[in-house]
């Protein structure tokens, strides 16, 4: 079993159909450890989330598939993907997050105001991408509702 989501075929030929790719295109290892590194590094950040559903198999590594699902979801494999390249073109999740507190930034004549009253999700969840985000969001639970259940 794989300890991340698609494989590095699955990334090639997703990102062949793709703009922008240069940071994944550029990053050439004669064993891929750089692009495999992106791939586990973005599989930790989507399976810390909370995804509806359980796990088909409870002694699978993964959190996906899930349920009934026997493959994991090609939205999935994708985020993944995405998310890989976005941290191989040099995003820092850490960095952003501190960002959310700039209200202003200058030098010299050219300043930068951001409104961070109400912070990306993408950014507080830890996701450099926010198309990795875009094709998560579906599977993930409702953070605002509680599901309880009564155990005899």
């Amino acid at each position: 079993m794989s300890a991340y989501y698609g494989t590095i075929l699955e990334a090639n030929a997703y990102f062949a159909e793709r703009l922008n790719t240069d940071a994944w295109d550029d990053t050439v290892d004669s064993d891929d450890v750089t692009h495999i590194k992106g791939l586990k590094q973005a599989t930790r950040a989507i399976d810390a989330l909370n995804f509806y559903g359980t796990k088909t198999d409870e002694d699978q590594e993964l959190q996906f598939p899930r349920d009934d699902d026997s493959e994991v979801p090609t939205e999935i494999k994708q985020a993944c993907f995405e998310e890989a390249l976005s941290l191989l073109d040099g995003s820092d999740s850490e960095l952003e997050f501190s960002n959310l507190d700039m209200k202003s930034q200058g030098y010299a004549n050219i300043r930068s105001t951001y409104d961070r009253s109400s912070p990306p999700l993408h950014i507080i969840a830890g996701f450099t991408s926010v198309t990795a985000w875009r094709k998560l969001k579906p599977y993930l639970r409702d953070g605002q509702n509680i599901e309880l259940s009564r155990v005899n």
